[in-house]
């Protein structure tokens, strides 16, 4: 975090009007530097029904309030220009962007031609300057977007070609989309190559930034930045679409800015967030979402990172506790706690010896990468894998501190049949291992019928407990039927607390 604050401090001591073409600069503004305690406004995307725990966290690590949109997902807060390294270190966002205007009530027109000439009458009335200047701030901070399609194109090429002469246009078709599919997996799978794709690229990058420099000798002009519009939409009383939203707005951007408008390879988003008569233009901070970490070696019910910060975090961890997840699949979980609760024991169990194997895989490359971090051996993380049955753990009774698994839907592991028993038994075991009295468990599942069932046998080790706004957990009677909606996927979180025997 320091090296990162550090570089932070230097950008911000350099005048960024050096480089006109970005930001559209007045008098008034041309003699302002960014250094100048630029305040703005951050919106986040997190997953949905963790609003709360996400403010939380920007309260506590950044000391700043936060706003919960109406439209559910999103969150917005306040910081100085300083503190844009440490939002990209956020551990509950997905998506960062910097607002430049927020209408809390904006008046659409009731006919679709009149609302979309509003939309192209207003790009050039919004303020842009501050932030397309924290945008170009933050280009050292935010992470690239891993084009894992292009570089499969790039490494099959050859390959594809020798075979070109006997093959139609046909079975070639059919035959790059298979290429490109086994080549993906062994992106994931296989580290090596994943070095050898990264080369590869390295080297496209450095033969087209040549093409780019011959370009620039050759021309005077200087280079035209690429953007495109992303509108989100949501209501019912709007009379045009979010493609016709985005078309027209972002026809106007280009007329102001002199933009080239290209959909796919561009250097700036502009958002149009529509709910309802709310309407936010921001300029998007993030490439890539901020919740594709840790997980190297991906299974068919990967959970995102942020979601597993979330369900960690309602359990609110501390020093010393046991946590473990009888049901890890791929360890997003436990890992994520490994990571960030480091003075925590962490256990990844799971009964498929495939779902261990990728668990202890991304533990590995975890720590490897924090190893070439930090540019010395690691001592190791406080976690470990191991295979075993969730409905007889070899675990003591009463040695865990908090539980914490997504558990099957019966989709795309497990069944809904065979969920009616495994619920009860599951509850069941947790509950002989978890603490009496301070134990609790956060459990994610989208089989509420077979849920609700299973807990309400289960009133006398486990009592029901919910999220107060300040993200703790607080007692409730045991009989309340109250459930927190905390997924987009309409998945329950339950959160419940260990009864005393």
């Amino acid at each position: 975090m320091s090296d990162i604050q550090e570089a932070t401090n230097k950008l911000l001591d350099v005048n960024l009007h050096e480089n006109q073409r970005f930001v559209p600069v007045t008098e008034e503004s041309g003699t302002r530097n960014v250094s100048e305690h630029l305040h703005i406004t951050v919106g986040a995307t997190v997953p949905t029904g963790f609003e709360q725990t996400a403010a939380g966290e920007i309260r506590e690590k950044l000391g700043s309030s936060c706003k919960i949109s109406k439209d559910r997902g999103k969150i917005y807060f306040d910081i100085s220009v300083e503190s844009l390294a440490q939002v990209h270190c956020l551990r509950s966002v997905d998506n960062l962007f910097v607002v430049v205007e927020e209408f809390k009530d904006f008046q659409f027109k009731k006919t679709k031609e009149e609302a979309l000439k509003d939309f192209e009458d207003l790009a050039g009335k919004l303020p842009w300057s501050d932030p397309l200047k924290v945008w170009e701030v933050n280009t050292c901070f935010k992470k690239k977007k891993t084009k894992c399609k292009k570089m499969s194109q790039n490494s099959n090429k050859e390959r594809i070609g020798n075979r070109r002469d006997k093959l139609d246009e046909k079975d070639i078709r059919g035959f790059t989309d298979n290429a490109l599919d086994s080549h993906i997996l062994d992106y994931y799978e296989n580290p090596a190559i994943k070095e050898e794709i990264s080369t590869l690229v390295g080297d496209d990058l450095a033969s087209s930034k040549d093409e780019t420099d011959e370009h620039s000798k050759e021309e005077t002009e200087p280079q035209v930045l690429k953007f495109r519009v992303t509108c989100n939409r949501a209501g019912e009383k709007h009379c045009f679409t979010s493609n016709e939203a985005a078309r027209d707005f972002g026809g106007a951007v280009q007329d102001h800015f002199k933009w080239k408008a290209d959909m796919t390879n561009f250097d700036v988003e502009v958002l149009l967030n529509i709910h309802d008569n709310e309407m936010v233009v921001g300029i998007a901070l993030t490439e890539e979402s901020l919740h594709r970490r840790n997980i190297t070696h991906f299974g068919p019910t990967t959970l995102r990172s942020t979601l597993a910060y979330g369900m960690l975090r309602l359990c609110a961890p501390q020093p010393t506790d046991i946590i473990i997840d009888p049901m890890c699949g791929t360890g997003a979980i436990p890992i994520e706690g490994a990571t960030e609760w480091s003075n925590c024991y962490h256990i990844a169990g799971d009964n498929s010896p495939l779902a261990v194997k990728r668990a202890a895989n991304n533990i590995s490359s975890l720590l490897t990468k924090s190893q070439i971090k930090e540019s010395k051996s690691s001592w190791g993380l406080p976690i470990d894998a191991i295979q075993w049955d969730s409905c007889n753990l070899p675990l003591r009774t009463g040695s865990v501190d908090i539980i914490v698994t997504d558990m099957p839907f019966g989709k795309r592991m497990g069944s809904k049949k065979r969920n009616w028993n495994l619920y009860p038994a599951c509850l069941r075991e947790m509950s002989r291992v978890c603490r009496p009295g301070t134990g609790r468990a956060v459990l994610l599942t989208q089989d509420k019928k077979c849920f609700a069932k299973a807990l309400s046998g289960m009133g006398h080790v486990w009592r029901k407990s919910k999220m107060e706004k300040e993200g703790h957990l607080g007692n409730t009677n045991p009989t309340s039927q109250h459930w927190k909606c905390q997924h987009e996927e309409r998945k329950i979180l339950t959160e419940m607390q260990s009864a005393v025997f």
